[in-house]
């Protein structure tokens, strides 16, 4: 069964969050650390939390893995992936791991 990883950046009153370093240069990393592992990704920046309501999070990343060894395999590879996150923010991430289920 597919495994997802999903890394969320809530936003917070003092949180700074750098989207083009996060697309162009983080993301970059997690392609050539972890990428042989991943089966896909999807990155979603925050634009509102609804009508008139402000994102409650500075972006959202998707990672899916063909199953629970492929993603085992690619956070062994994570180091400079984690390492690079102070960067382009000051969050400490949320994550979110879980069957894909739709």
């Amino acid at each position: 069964m597919s495994v997802s990883l999903q890394v969320i950046y809530p936003v917070g009153a003092e949180s700074t969050f750098d989207h083009e370093y996060y697309a162009t240069i983080h993301m970059a990393l997690v392609h050539e650390h972890m990428g042989p592992h991943i089966a896909q990704t999807l990155v979603t920046k925050g634009k509102a939390g609804g009508p008139k309501v402000p994102p409650a999070f500075h972006a959202i990343a998707t990672m899916v893995f063909a199953d629970a060894d492929a993603m085992k395999a690619a956070m062994a590879l994570a180091g400079p992936v984690m390492a690079d996150i102070p960067n382009f923010t000051n969050i400490e991430p949320q994550i979110l791991i879980g069957d894909v289920v739709a």
